[in-house]
Formats: C-alpha cells, structure tokens, sequence
C-alpha cells in the first residue's frame, strides 16, 4: 500500500486542485493565532504514533490526557465565577446569590488600591475604591466579605499578586474566627508578581523581595496551609496583553519555574511545596489551537518538574489550572454575540481538561457584569456540564490528527521561547532587559494590523457591522458613595483600635524584612490587631523601595 503521503499529492492532484482551480479557497495561507501554519487535512504522518510518551492515560505521566485518572466522570470542574466591587457588603451578597445559583467556588476581584497596597483613605486610592473590585484594606473589611461562608467548605480564589501573603493572612485570621483551623482552608492566592513586571503592572515592590515574600509563602503553607494553592502562576493576563498561544504558553511555564527554583534556592525540598502550585490560562477563540494549548502545557510542565528539577513525587508534575474566558475578545458593539464567544471558550477550557473555570459575563467590554449577566455566564458552563456531553468521557479530542499535530506544535515552539529564556540567564534578566514585553507587544502589534487589514475578522467589529446601533444592554454602575463611606470605616477603625500595639508590630515587621524571617505569622499578627493593608505595606515600601522599570519598549 501507498504511504499516506503518497496517498495524500495523489488526492491533491486528483481532487483538491481541480476544486481550486475553479473555486480559490478563501485565503492564500491559514494559520492559527500562534502563527501556526494550518494544512488543508492531517493524517498519521504528522502525528509521532508513541502513545505512551506523547500521550498516557489520564492522571498517569506525561499527563497530557488530564491529570485526573477519572476527570470530569467523578466530579465536574469547580464552576468559580470571578465577582467583586464596592465594599464588602455588596460583593458578599453576589458571592451567595452565586452559590444559591450553583456555584461551586469563590474567586474574589479586588480594587486597583488593594491590589497595589493603599489603603482606601490613601491619596493615592482617590476614584478607585470600589470601581473594578471590591475594597479590602482590613481584616474587619475581609470579615464582612467571607460573612457566613463556611471557609472549610467553600474554596476561595483571590486574584491578588504583590501584597497576596497580606491577604492570605486575613483568611486564616477569619478561618479562626469560624473555627476553621488553617489545615482545613482551601483556596489559591494568585501571588504571580513576574507576570505583573510582565504584562499587568499592579506590583509594588522589586523583583527579589518580592520572590521572598513568595517562597515565604511556599514554605509556610507546606507545614500549615497544606490544601492551600499557594500561587497561580497566570498566563491569562499575559494573553490579554496580546501574547500568542505560544507566547502563553512559554512565558508562563517559564516563570513557575524560576518560582520553583527560587523556593529551592531558599532552602525548600521541591516535592513540599510543589503540588500547591497552581496555574491559569485564557480560553481564547482559536478552539482547537486553544485544546492543544492545554495539553501541551500540561506535559511540558511534566516534563519540566521530572527531567528539569529532578521532582520524584507524580503530584508534582501534574499541572493544574484554572481558565477565564477571554475578557481581550469580548466586545462593545453587539455585546449579545459575547455570549456566544464566551461558550465557545469554555467549551475548550473543558475539552482542554481545566480543574476550575470562570466565564465572562457579556457586558464585560463596557462595565462590570450585571447580575442577569453573571447568571447567563453560570448557565454557560452549567449547560456544557450537563447537557452538552462533552464530560462523560476523559479528553475527548484525542488522536485526533490536528489537535496530536497542534498540541505538538504548541510545545516545540513553547520551549523554544524556554531556551531563549535561559539563555539570556532565566525570567528576571529577560524582564530586566523588556525581551519578554518586547516579544508581547510585537504580536499584540501584529494582530492590530491583521484586524485593520481584514485579515483577522472580529464579528460586529470590522465584519457584519451594524450602522446607527443603538446599546440596549443594561450597565452596572458603581456608587461613588462607596468610597466616603471607605474613608469613614477606616478612620472608625483607626480611632477604635489599639494604636500603640499596631506602631509596635510594624516596628518589628521593618525589622524583620530586613533578615530572612519568614513573614507570614508577623502578618497574621498585624492584621489580627488591625494593622491595615495599605500601612503594611507601606512598613515594606520604607524597607524595600518601589520597583521601577529600567528599560524603555
């Protein structure tokens, strides 16, 4: 018999060029958003047919099927749909009409002052308290948020990076309020501080006590937190600024691993702390490039931890991770066709085989989600789960010659970032010296130019548009009263506690970040006695300095 190659000029001949002869297909060239050229069919030819090296079964190495032996057939993926704003009261009542709608996480969305340590009376918070997130300066404030959500019950997900150790803290303090001891909390900090140097910018502090305050965190919750997911290392936000699948990909391994090699150089026994990390993907709109995308990053990190670090616990090479649909895609004009973009992405998060998933709501592109949004998106994933079958059977997508051609594809140019990387002396020289935002910013550039040519279509947008379209969509909007009522809360706060005892405790945690203690217990400490966010992390400021970048993009 012919080989498939010869099989397959001899179809072209036969079949394909006549057709297109008579009818040009759409496009010269097609290519994923990677870049990746796409052929018109694939066979065995491009796939390597070593099923035990380049697949397994599920939860067996190289995990690339998913790291569950059983996956979605024992119990669905964790349904946690991202809500915060205004002040703790409002987020706490969406947190349970969640749960009462079927929820079954929390993720909490903080405010651009509590993300970046301010306090809500600070100068610097003037106009943000509240707007995208809710406000948390003080432990009475996270009391008030986790009111009558039982924390040895609910997994709680916080999306907070440079002061994320400040806001665990508060956690354990309220799980001792409920009676719930630190071994029972379950939730994941997202703690990523190089994606923020990267791609978001909410960082305060420079990159190496910045590393410090993580590995803190590493090692103190393997001996007291042990369910906690202690970082989530997050290529999601550095797709929404414009990064490939590739890029997505590569970047973020790349910064689990220097995590993973400061903990060790701080002492830490990797297979301790390894199987708390976490990690968190965008589900974009290339479906299929997106379900490789998945695959392909969880056996190159299994690769990475057994062969590169030398793990020999299995738990610490299985990649976990949580998706967020794609806020990037989502658009203003024509805000109901989002809702189809974003079931779209969830289903490849799903067939991607993610451990938990948020989707957007489709008002996202013009304000945060209304409630009746926020509920369509719930539906979203709950009609995948239950009706749509896609869970009834482990990585379903398997074999099938391009999503085989794709997933390796994906890891091979990945890697090939991961190398340059190292090259260059690992993650924090290649921030230092922009290589990373240089290479995002380039395919955030590309895409800009394919979408003005017409060569990337974007429905509504540059394609199908409506003229004269009139928004009927309801908006959210956040009372501008949230942020006096901030001020009167903490300066209530601050007349009330005992200021002797909180000028004592930020003597010593100065102190203290200026040796190698670990700072954990001194922040739960701090809190407990309601030393606030924002002059915790100011006692740091005065220690550390505030990182600024020394190059120009």
């Amino acid at each position: 018999m012919n080989s498939f190659e010869e099989r397959k000029t001899r179809w072209e001949e036969t079949q394909v060029n006549p057709v297109v002869t008579r009818f040009p297909e759409r496009q010269e060239k097609f290519a994923t958003s990677s870049g990746i050229p796409v052929d018109r069919v694939y066979g065995p030819a491009e796939v390597d047919a070593d099923y035990d090296a380049k697949l397994g079964f599920p939860g067996e190495y190289p995990f690339t099927r998913g790291v569950q032996s059983t996956m979605y057939r024992g119990r669905y993926w964790t349904m946690r749909q991202y809500a915060g704003f205004a002040t703790a009261v409002e987020s706490n009542e969406r947190y349970k009409f969640l749960l009462s709608q079927g929820q079954t996480g929390l993720s909490v969305a903080f405010d651009l002052p509590t993300q970046i340590g301010y306090d809500a009376d600070d100068p610097m918070a003037l106009g943000e308290v509240g707007k995208v997130g809710v406000s948390i300066p003080s432990l009475e404030d996270m009391a008030v948020l986790l009111d009558g959500i039982p924390l040895d019950k609910v997994s709680i997900s916080m999306t907070i990076n440079a002061p994320a150790a400040v806001l665990l803290a508060m956690v354990i303090a309220i799980g001792k309020r409920q009676g719930v001891p630190a071994t029972k909390l379950r939730g994941t900090i997202q703690n990523d501080i190089l994606k923020e140097y990267i791609a978001r910018g909410t960082y305060i502090f420079p990159p190496r006590p910045s590393m410090r305050l993580i590995t803190n965190v590493f090692d103190y919750c393997s001996r007291e937190v042990p369910r906690w997911n202690t970082i989530s290392v997050s290529g999601y936000h550095i797709r929404e600024a414009g990064s490939t699948a590739v890029q997505e990909i590569a970047f973020t391994l790349a910064n689990g691993m220097a995590y993973v090699q400061a903990a060790i150089d701080a002492g830490l026994d990797i297979d301790s702390f390894a199987d708390q990390i976490s990690f968190f993907f965008n589900a974009h709109n290339n479906f299929l490039e997106e379900v490789a995308k998945f695959r392909a990053a969880r056996r190159m990190w299994a690769k990475i931890m057994r062969e590169q670090f030398g793990a020999k616990d299995d738990k610490s090479w299985r990649l976990r991770f949580h998706t967020q649909t794609a806020g990037s895609t989502l658009t203003a004009q024509q805000p109901e066709n989002n809702v189809v973009r974003v079931a779209l992405q969830a289903l490849a998060a799903v067939l991607g085989g993610t451990q938990s998933l948020h989707t957007n709501g489709r008002d996202e592109a013009l304000a945060l989600p209304t409630q009746e949004s926020v509920q369509i998106a719930l539906r979203t994933q709950q009609i995948i789960a239950h009706e749509s079958g896609v869970a009834d059977t482990i990585d379903p997508l398997a074999g099938s010659y391009y999503v085989e051609y794709l997933t390796d594809e994906l890891e091979k140019r990945a890697f090939a970032y991961i190398q340059a990387i190292q090259e260059m002396g690992g993650v924090l020289a290649a921030i230092e010296n922009g290589y990373i935002q240089r290479e995002i910013q380039e395919a955030a550039y590309q895409f800009q130019k394919e979408l003005e040519a017409q060569e990337q279509i974007v429905v509504g947008v540059n394609r199908f548009v409506q003229k004269d379209e009139t928004l009927t969509i309801d908006m959210m909007k956040v009372d501008p009263a949230v942020e006096a009522a901030q001020r009167q809360r903490l300066a209530a706060l601050r007349a009330r506690r005992d200021n002797e005892k909180v000028a004592a405790l930020r003597g010593q945690l100065a102190q203290a970040a200026q040796t190698d203690e670990n700072l954990l217990p001194l922040f739960i400490a701090c809190v407990e006695h309601d030393v606030t966010l924002g002059e915790i992390c100011h006692t740091l400021r005065d220690v550390w300095g505030e990182y600024q970048p020394s190059f120009e993009l």
